[in-house]
C-alpha cells in the first residue's frame, strides 16, 4: 500500500477511536455521525491515493464512492452514504437546524453509522492491503 493511502486509513482509524469513546453518550449522536462521515471519506480518499486518481476537494460520500468504485468491487449502501453526506455539515451545528427529519440522530442511528463506518474501513483496508 502506498504511504499516503496508509495515512488516510490511519486518520480514519482515529475517527473510529473517537466514536468508540463517545458512542454511548446520547448527547453526542451528531458527533458520531460527523466522525462516521469523516472515517468513510478518508477511506475512500485512500483508494484515490492508492490508484493515483485525481480527486476533487469534496465531502460528498456518494460522489467519492462513484468516482472510485470502478477500481474495486465493494458494494456500499448508497442511501447511507447519501444520508451521511447530508448530515456532514449539519452535524456541526445546533440540532434545531434539522439533522434528520426528526432532529439529531437517535442513539440507534448513531450506532448504525458507527457500524457502517467500521465496515467500510475494514473492507477498504483489506482491499488495499491485498492489492
Amino acid at each position: 500500500m502506498k504511504f499516503l493511502a496508509g495515512e488516510w486509513l490511519r486518520s480514519a482509524e482515529s475517527d473510529i477511536e473517537t466514536i468508540d469513546e463517545i458512542i454511548d453518550n446520547p448527547h453526542l449522536t451528531h458527533v458520531v455521525a460527523f466522525h462516521s462521515h469523516q472515517c468513510i471519506e478518508k477511506c475512500l480518499k485512500a483508494v484515490f491515493e492508492e490508484y493515483e486518481i485525481e480527486m476533487d476537494k469534496v465531502h460528498n460520500l456518494l460522489k467519492l464512492y462513484k468516482d472510485v468504485n470502478h477500481v474495486f468491487n465493494i458494494e456500499l449502501d448508497q442511501d447511507k452514504l447519501e444520508l451521511l453526506s447530508k448530515l456532514y455539515i449539519d452535524a456541526r451545528y445546533p440540532s434545531e437546524l434539522g439533522l434528520l427529519p426528526y432532529g439529531k440522530p437517535a442513539t440507534g442511528d448513531a450506532k448504525e453509522f458507527h457500524r457502517f463506518a467500521v465496515d467500510i474501513h475494514d473492507k477498504i483496508k483489506d482491499f488495499l492491503e491485498s492489492k
